[in-house]
Parts: C-alpha cells; structure tokens; sequence
C-alpha cells in the first residue's frame, strides 16, 4: 500500500479535526453500523472519533487503510449534506 496516499488521507482530514462526522462500517451479512462522532485526532496510522449520543465518552479507533479499502465511510458535516469524504483518490 503506498504510505504517500495514506499521508495525504490523513492530512485531508487534519483540516477536519473537531467537526462533526457520520461513519458507516459494514459488519458482514447485510449489517451495517452507522454512528455520529466528533474526528478527534489524528496519528501516524489511524485516527480517533469521540461517539455522540448513548456512546459519550467512548471513542473509536480506524485506519486510514479503512477509508482507502471502503470498509468504512465517512461523511463530513451532517448528514442531510453528504459531504462523502473521498479521501486518497
């Protein structure tokens, strides 16, 4: 996997840090999970959203790999204006 694209998600999202995301993660056999967070901040290989709602104080980890592979989407802003972060294309 070339680091350069990675870099380059992680900087777009660098712009983003404290703005409020939505993030769709597929669970296997037609299961998706969706979750509103706060793109907390990032690091060399992964980032870190704190989840809103009934999950306060909890917060995720995910790979910038993740965004490159479609595993896990993420919206910027809410979600009624789908800004779809295509992030490293």
């Amino acid at each position: 996997m070339n680091s350069n694209v990675l870099s380059d998600i992680r900087r777009d999202l660098e712009l983003h840090l404290g703005e409020k995301v939505w993030l769709k993660a597929n669970r296997g056999r037609r299961k998706a999970m969706v979750r509103e967070g706060i793109l907390e901040s990032t690091y060399p290989y992964h980032f870190l959203v704190r989840m809103g709602g009934q999950y306060n104080n909890s917060r995720i980890s995910i790979s910038y790999a993740d965004l490159l592979t479609q595993s896990v989407e993420l919206c910027i802003g809410a979600p009624e204006q789908r800004l779809v972060a295509n992030l490293g294309k």
